[in-house]
């Protein structure tokens, strides 16, 4: 018995047609070609949404990108709150104004040593329970 290959010698397409020896030929090209032609109705049903913009990205000046700060990290942030004139030590604890420094929110992670009273304008519930935080910071005395 001859092999298929010697059985189609001479005969230019191998008994598979014109296109469908040749690559892709059959399934009309590979990947998402045609897709506004011949494939056209069929993304229509599977994939309507495929061509064109979705979605809405909001404009870089109105997005709000807050300062934040964990709370393990405030005795890192001590020389900068020095520097600010931010933070005093009352006592035993330290009585800081993260407002003053530029940090908008305090966050829970990280572990604490020492009292801390935080003043700052958002706080996480997580970040409530490990420092004492007070909503204003004090007035100055006139004098």
């Amino acid at each position: 018995m001859p092999s298929r290959t010697r059985k189609f010698r001479g005969l230019r397409t191998h008994g598979r047609g014109i296109k469908a020896g040749r690559g892709a030929g059959k399934q009309g090209g590979r990947g998402n070609a045609g897709l506004h032609k011949y494939k056209f109705k069929s993304m229509l049903i599977y994939a309507p949404d495929h061509f064109g913009r979705h979605g809405f990205k909001r404009p870089p000046e109105i997005v709000e990108r807050p300062t934040t700060l964990n709370v393990g990290d405030l005795p890192k942030f001590l020389p900068i709150l020095e520097a600010a004139r931010a933070v005093r030590k009352d006592g035993e604890r330290y009585v800081a104004d993260l407002s003053k420094a530029g940090v908008d929110r305090l966050l829970g992670g990280g572990h604490l040593e020492g009292r801390w009273q935080v003043y700052v304008g958002h706080a996480t519930k997580h970040a409530l329970t490990k420092v004492d935080r007070l909503a204003e910071p004090p007035k100055a005395p006139d004098a």
